[in-house]
C-alpha cells in the first residue's frame, strides 16, 4: 500500500499568483518551506503532526511544482507523503489519512488565496 498521494489542479491565474498563493498555503497550515525556486515554479514543505491545535498523528512533507498549462492558466501539482521524526519517509506504520487530509487543507488555503488574490 502506496501513502503517497499525488494531485494536480488548475487554475485561471497566472502562475505567479499561484506560486505566492501555494507559499502562503504552506504559512497557513504552519508549515515550513525546506526549498524554494520561483523561477523553477517548485517548493517542498513540511508539516508537524499537530496542525491548528488538531493532532494528526504524522509528520507530512509535499512536493510543489507550479508551471502554466498551455491553455492560459496554471497547473499545481502536488506530490504528498508522510514522514518520520528525522524526514524519512514513511513506508509502514504511517496513519490513514492523514496526508489526505493535510491535501485537502492545502488546497483550500490555497484557492482561498487565489480568491482573495482576484478580487
Amino acid at each position: 500500500m502506496s501513502y503517497n498521494i499525488n494531485e494536480e489542479k488548475h487554475y485561471s491565474q497566472a502562475a505567479a499568483v499561484v506560486f505566492a498563493a501555494a507559499q502562503g498555503a504552506v504559512a497557513g497550515l504552519q508549515g515550513k518551506v525546506l526549498r524554494e525556486s520561483a523561477s523553477d515554479g517548485t517548493l517542498e514543505a513540511q508539516f508537524d503532526k499537530k496542525i491548528h491545535g488538531k493532532v494528526l498523528g504524522d509528520r507530512t512533507r509535499f512536493h510543489v511544482q507550479v508551471k502554466e498549462d498551455g491553455a492560459g492558466g496554471t497547473a499545481v501539482i502536488v506530490d504528498g507523503y508522510p514522514i518520520d521524526a528525522v524526514g524519512g519517509k514513511l513506508m509502514f506504520g504511517a496513519r490513514k489519512g492523514v496526508t489526505r487530509t493535510v491535501l485537502d487543507w492545502y488546497w483550500a488555503h490555497l484557492e482561498h488565496r487565489l480568491g482573495d488574490a482576484a478580487a
